[in-house]
Order: structure tokens, then C-alpha cells, then sequence
């Protein structure tokens, strides 16, 4: 997978990749949270808390990703 946007938070990057097939993947951690045919669903669910469970870096607790200040917007992530 090839990354295409960032944003860091307070517990790390979340990363937007494309993989050879085309769809894009929310990435925390090296960790594909699923697979959507936009960038702008991609990072609709990450908002919004439905993609495959976060869990938190250090305590291993599952994160809430909406209370994370992730922007709707794939234009205010960092191109990457």
C-alpha cells in the first residue's frame, strides 16, 4: 500500500493509503481499519467511528476515533 494523506492526533498518525487494487485504506499502526472505493469514505468512517476497531497504542484500549479531531475534509490532511 501506498500512502497518500496523514494526520497526526494525540495517540499517532492515521495514514489514507491506496493498495494495488485501487481502494483506499485507513492505516493506524501498519493497520488496514478497511477498504472503501473514495478517499472521502475512507475518511468518513474514520470520523465517524466505523471502521474496524483502534485500539490505542500503549494501553491497548479501544479507541473512539470521532473524539480524535480527524478533519472531515481529505483536504486539510497532510499529502504525504
Amino acid at each position: 500500500m501506498k500512502a497518500l494523506l496523514s494526520y497526526v492526533t494525540r495517540v499517532g498518525t492515521f495514514y489514507i493509503a491506496r493498495s494495488s487494487d485501487g481502494r483506499f485504506h485507513p492505516v493506524f499502526n501498519d493497520e488496514s481499519l478497511g477498504s472503501y472505493v473514495s478517499i472521502s469514505q475512507a475518511v468518513d468512517d474514520l470520523v465517524l467511528d466505523a471502521t474496524f476497531s483502534v485500539l490505542h497504542p500503549v494501553t491497548s484500549e479501544l479507541l473512539d476515533t470521532s473524539e480524535l479531531g480527524l478533519p472531515e475534509d481529505p483536504g486539510e490532511w497532510e499529502c504525504v
